[in-house]
């Protein structure tokens, strides 16, 4: 004889089944999406340069860095000797907090904007400046795009371990 009663089960069951379910469900956050106007993308573009900005100039100096070692020699000197002098200011604006001259009269973005110039006038003034504009041309649209496409919500901050090491 079967013994029906038990494989029918009652609503409390199916309840306890689906909660189970749902303890051992793994679910990841995909933090790329297509904005849906075009406003939105221009949103996320601005967000995810203030957030991401370091590691874009990062991306971008490193791929200049190789593009430049195998030819130009004195074009890697003065990469590397603006690098120092952003670093060196950076560092002068942490051990100077309450400074007023530095945080409100000179504004950071300028500053950078300026070394940025000159390490462009550096670059083509040794002849490196098909360097610059290729490596230019190859990394900003890639960070362009991912500063379109990245899209972080609060659930994906709080469940990314990406987010954590940052």
């Amino acid at each position: 004889m079967s013994n029906y009663a038990s494989s029918t089960s009652s609503p409390n069951d199916r309840l306890t089944q689906e909660s189970r379910r749902n303890l051992y469900t793994l679910t990841f956050p995909f933090p790329f999406n297509i904005p849906s106007t075009p406003e939105s993308a221009g949103v996320r573009i601005v967000k995810n340069l203030q957030r991401f900005g370091l590691y874009y100039s990062t991306f971008i100096w490193t791929v200049l860095f190789i593009a430049l070692v195998p030819q130009r020699k004195v074009s890697v000197i003065f990469l590397v000797a603006m690098t120092e002098v952003v670093f060196l200011y950076l560092l002068l604006l942490r051990a100077l907090p309450d400074s007023q001259i530095l945080h409100r009269i000179i504004d950071k973005r300028f500053v950078l904007f300026l070394v940025f110039v000159v390490t462009c006038i550096e670059l083509i003034l040794t002849k490196a400046a098909a360097h610059l504009f290729i490596v230019l041309g190859a990394t900003v649209p890639i960070v362009v795009l991912h500063a379109v496409l990245m899209s972080l919500t609060e659930e994906v901050v709080s469940t990314s371990l990406f987010m954590t090491i940052l």
